[in-house]
């Protein structure tokens, strides 16, 4: 089957990806095998790809958020049967044309939702949902949120804000941000200084300067999570600074893959929300396949707003 394969080995030079032949999947009993309609490509990937994350296992290929219709059902009855549509979070190898996905991280779709709009949820809604559980109940607390313009930006923006949040939102430029806006952001502003603190959660994704600057801002028994490093800039911190800074505030790092929960609960709930218009993917380009490695120099560059998706035909 064709599938977008990573380069031999990490280079400094990021080698683009390429369009080849890989082997068909093997289910376990467990899995399904879905036909790929379209998937999203997260900035992480893209780490992954440069080798600037593990890739964690031989033969690793990219591919965490797909969407399209089961070719196959799990031999041990679990999960939708066979001609279903869904979307599904496996842990790789979603870029091609087929893929296993064990039916704990899978959830079914409705004619309402295409495939396109639903691969944009898997990554960055999980995170954003798990995300804003870690925070604790936000209605009417402040929050700041750094890194705010791409995918899980948007969706903690809009799911903050329904639910009760007064959301400012951190974008490196005034154009990149101007949609949390219109989704329920109370603020946006171009850095973490000329947000208007104190603010009862800081959500931080940038790393470098930014988590320092984002502490400063936390009101006295606030809290800082830590959910990312954007920018790859390494993170200095002075604790004597932050020990002298609003009394007992508190710093948690988050990853969403920490919770053993299956991915099939967030996803339905996520389904659910766009079904009934509560949440709006926002998609800031949709491409061909064969076109990935420009896409994946684009969200390198920072030149994609939300999620980037791809279509398989």
């Amino acid at each position: 089957m064709k599938a977008v394969l990573p380069p031999a080995s990490p280079t400094s030079t990021r080698a683009p990806v390429v369009l080849g032949e890989a082997p068909e999947p093997e289910p376990r009993d467990d899995e399904l095998v879905l036909a790929v309609e379209a998937y999203s490509v997260n900035r992480g990937e893209t780490f992954q790809l440069d080798g600037q994350l593990d890739r964690r296992w031989p033969g690793w290929r990219p591919g965490k958020d797909v969407a399209g219709t089961v070719l196959r059902a799990a031999a041990d009855g679990t999960g939708p049967i066979a001609g279903t549509r869904v979307v599904a979070h496996p842990p790789a190898y979603g870029w091609a044309e087929r893929v296993a996905v064990a039916t704990a991280h899978v959830a079914e779709l409705p004619d309402s939702i295409d495939a396109v709009t639903a691969a944009a949820l898997p990554l960055a809604g999980i995170t954003a949902l798990r995300l804003l559980r870690a925070a604790g109940p936000v209605a009417g607390r402040r929050i700041l949120l750094t890194g705010a313009s791409g995918g899980v930006g948007h969706y903690v923006t809009e799911l903050a804000a329904s639910s009760g949040a007064a959301v400012t939102a951190v974008s490196a430029t005034a154009d990149r941000g101007a949609r949390l806006l219109e989704l329920g952001a109370v603020e946006l502003v171009t850095s973490v200084e000329e947000a208007l603190g104190p603010f009862d959660v800081v959500l931080e994704s940038v790393g470098g300067a930014s988590l320092p600057a984002a502490l400063s801002q936390l009101a006295p028994g606030a809290l800082l999570v830590w959910f990312g490093q954007a920018g790859r800039t390494p993170v200095t911190l002075d604790f004597f600074d932050f020990f002298k800074g609003p009394l007992q505030a508190r710093i948690a790092h988050f990853d969403y893959t920490s919770s053993d929960a299956p991915y099939s609960d967030d996803l339905a709930t996520l389904v659910r929300l766009v079904s009934a218009g509560r949440l709006h993917p926002e998609i800031g380009t949709v491409r061909d396949w064969s076109r990935t490695g420009d896409v994946i120099t684009e969200l390198r560059e920072r030149r994609v707003r939300g999620n980037a998706v791809l279509t398989v035909g």
